[in-house]
């Protein structure tokens, strides 16, 4: 049995999504797969026990037999840590992932490991990704999410001298079109020579990182005032409305299935939304709008939020789930591994595994 380490040098570079793409691969090619996240940072209560959130998703699409709570053996909840800084808590973390890796790789040809938000993690209770996964003697794919030219390199470089020879290569996500040339024609080229294979670029696609209306709604704690618009629509930008109506139009018509935040009383804003493609209305200071709007919104299938903070407090509290947008709708990671596909060289990845297609 082989593993592989599946790891990123920050929060929300796609370790998910690419575990879930990797892992449909693996078992269309008829291998048989078991996925782990030895150190989680996200507890989530599924009936009556602490698991991870992304664990509990990747079981289902993969359809394995383990139980959630099974794939995180040790999760991070402040009960825990306080805990742990005591000596309160089996001391010896690094046995009990050995184990469970042992158990979940049983019968399997591949098992695949999901790493922590970054390689920062895990240094409080001594189970860092550079040292899990040469205990579990794993294969690490680094995925590094595009910020700037220098930036990639830098990550890249950095991740490669944290795990030296553990690392068998890394991709790059969210590339934006005028940065692809650079990442083909200087990058790829540079990294390769200094021993890093990369395994491509995949291209930043808006729908990809989208927040649904009910994620926004979920962490805004908002109320929703139409009946009849769905929250599974897509939020591909975020605009504010604190402007003239006549200014605020012009500009709205540049952004397609977008959320538009404004307050509860500016009717004029709400309004221009509504005439051009919007998504939803985030209506702050708790402010009901005008039944006009409401029944406008409804026609268009445009949900409105009403939430009880601020404008800026509102954006505040957006900005820290931009990016984190779940592949909970099947179109996403669908789309997801799409790209994968076209994008990553999947046979180069199966040679550094020694496997067949």
């Amino acid at each position: 049995m082989k593993s592989l380490y599946i790891t990123s040098v920050e929060n929300y570079s796609g370790k998910t999504a690419t575990c879930l793409a990797l892992g449909k691969r693996f078992q269309a090619d008829g291998y048989q797969v078991g996925y782990l996240k030895p150190l989680s940072l996200q507890p989530w209560r599924i009936k009556g026990k602490i698991a991870d959130e992304d664990a509990v998703f990747v079981q289902e699409v993969l359809g394995l037999s383990d139980l959630p709570y099974e794939l995180s053996p040790v999760v991070v909840s402040k009960e825990f840590l306080k805990a742990h800084l005591q000596d309160k808590t089996d001391n010896d973390l690094m046995e009990k992932v050995k184990a469970v890796c042992q158990k979940a790789g049983e019968g399997k040809d591949i098992l695949l490991l999901e790493g922590g938000g970054s390689l920062r993690e895990g240094h409080a209770v001594n189970l860092p990704t550079p040292l899990v996964a040469r205990s579990l003697s794993s294969h690490v794919l680094v995925i590094v999410k595009y910020h700037s030219e220098v930036g990639v390199l830098d990550d890249i470089l950095s991740a490669k001298s944290r795990l030296e020879d553990l690392m068998i290569g890394a991709f790059i996500n969210r590339v934006p079109d005028d940065a692809r040339e650079f990442i083909d024609k200087l990058a790829i080229p540079y990294l390769e020579q200094h021993g890093v294979p990369i395994f491509g670029q995949i291209p930043h696609t808006s729908t990809l990182a989208a927040l649904t209306v009910q994620e926004l709604k979920d962490h805004l704690n908002a109320t929703v005032l139409t009946e009849r618009a769905g929250l599974n629509g897509l939020v591909e930008n975020l605009t504010i409305g604190a402007m003239t109506a006549e200014v605020a139009l012009h500009r709205f018509r540049e952004y397609p299935n977008k959320a538009v935040i404004t307050g509860g009383d500016r009717t004029d804003i709400q309004l221009a939304a509504l005439e051009t493609s919007t998504t939803c209305l985030v209506l702050t200071g708790n402010l009901h709008p005008s039944p006009m709007v409401i029944r406008q919104a409804e026609e268009f299938q445009v949900a409105v939020l009403m939430v009880p903070t601020n404008t800026m407090e509102t954006i505040e509290a957006i900005d820290q789930v931009c990016g984190k947008s779940r592949l909970g709708l099947p179109a996403k990671l669908k789309k997801f591994e799409e790209l994968f596909s076209q994008h990553i060289d999947i046979d180069r990845l199966y040679q550094s595994l020694s496997f067949k297609r």
